[in-house]
């Protein structure tokens, strides 16, 4: 059986959301712990801490998967997903930074940032050679 174009980039985009899933169920898990019933937004620091982990990955997400797509599509599906698991890896290095100690975000959210700047640039790329 032979990958259908853009596989990998499909098998990133679902890992990518499968981290997105274990973001979400930290805060669920975290209102049950710290018993903050929704829609309460407020609560101790390693509650707010959760909770901004996964406001700020949502954020990036909005970035993150045009990115991915545009790159797989106009430059390479295997460069797209190449980059995509290093945005992953950011926002697992962001997230249990943040969950320890806020002021350690700083690595992986770089870390994503850069991997969607390259996302964008190799979609530019693979634009301009079209």
């Amino acid at each position: 059986m032979t990958m259908p174009d853009y596989a990998w980039t499909a098998w990133t985009t679902l890992a990518a959301l499968l981290s997105y899933f274990w973001i979400v169920f930290n805060v669920g898990r975290a209102r049950s712990t710290f018993k903050i019933e929704a829609p309460a937004m407020e609560g101790p620091l390693p509650f707010l801490s959760v909770l901004r982990v996964q406001a700020n990955t949502v954020e990036q997400m909005v970035m993150f998967l045009p990115a991915l797509w545009l790159c797989a599509l106009y430059l390479s599906d295997y460069y797209a997903a190449a980059g995509g698991v290093v945005w992953i890896i950011g926002r697992l290095w962001y997230a249990l930074a943040y969950y320890r100690d806020p002021a350690k975000r700083g690595p992986g959210f770089a870390l994503t940032i850069l991997a969607t700047l390259g996302l964008m640039a190799g979609a530019a790329i693979g634009l301009w050679q079209q």
